[in-house]
């Protein structure tokens, strides 16, 4: 089996007498898509804020690599090999697509706080954070949008842009929050493609509404409900489970 990259284990999380996540575990292992499905407000974006820590767990751990995580906060856990994209596009508009990128592969300099000359070095002259910028653009298929202006773009491009900033950070574990949303069907084939490349050497979470591309690029599946897990496995399998058909995937087709 794959290495396991990012093990949660029995996650809960309460607001209150309402529990969106529900004693939820779950494995993402290395050159795998990990997909999580479900109806509208079955916990699936709650879970993947407190794999990032932007929402801390009532119970339960996270674990990247061989360090327990939990209760750290999103900065420090992105720092521990860690990055997601949002349901909503989250970037710089006025900024090109090179500059956006750069921020992003700046922030894993090494921060010196200490030493008054790094702060003096022109932040272009890193050259490690110019190879991790220009690495994540052709990742990402914007070698030839590089210089566009990001509000230019189009929406597709904006979101291959997101999943850039992120990967000029060097995660090894990557939570995607519906990186397919409001494309169309050109823009959702390339995504896909751009997902199938990026799933070398990463461990992927995927959230995501759109089930032939889940279906396409899902090594395994998990399913939720009510913030509750009723069918995790291998995709074929959770296609014929009669508890998903009933729950949520038949109400898809």
């Amino acid at each position: 089996m794959p290495e396991i990259l990012l093990r949660a284990t029995n996650l809960t999380k309460r607001f209150g007498g309402l529990a969106a996540v529900d004693n939820v575990s779950i494995d993402l292992r290395r050159n795998n898509i990990h997909a999580v499905i479900g109806p509208n407000g079955a916990g699936k974006s709650t879970l993947t804020n407190l794999l990032s820590g932007d929402l801390p767990a009532t119970s339960g751990k996270v674990v990247i690599g061989a360090k327990d995580v939990t209760g750290w906060p999103p900065e420090k856990v992105s720092r521990q090999g860690l990055g997601r994209s949002y349901q909503k596009t989250n970037i710089f508009l006025p900024f090109s697509v090179w500059d956006n990128v750069f921020l992003a592969a700046q922030s894993r300099d090494p921060q010196q706080p200490w030493n008054p000359i790094r702060w003096l070095r022109p932040a272009a002259r890193s050259v490690a954070a110019q190879r991790r910028c220009s690495q994540a653009i052709e990742l990402a298929g914007l070698q030839d949008r590089r210089d566009a202006i990001a509000a230019t773009i189009s929406h597709g491009e904006q979101r291959q842009l997101e999943i850039a900033m992120t990967l000029a950070t060097e995660p090894q574990v990557l939570l995607l929050d519906e990186p397919l949303a409001g494309m169309g069907t050109a823009e959702a084939e390339k995504m896909v493609a751009l997902l199938l490349r990026i799933k070398k050497n990463h461990a992927i979470l995927l959230v995501e509404h759109d089930m032939d591309a889940v279906f396409t690029l899902a090594d395994e599946l998990t399913v939720m409900v009510n913030g509750q897990v009723i069918a995790s496995g291998a995709p074929e399998s959770i296609r014929s489970d009669a508890n998903v058909q009933a729950a949520y995937l038949g109400e898809e087709h």
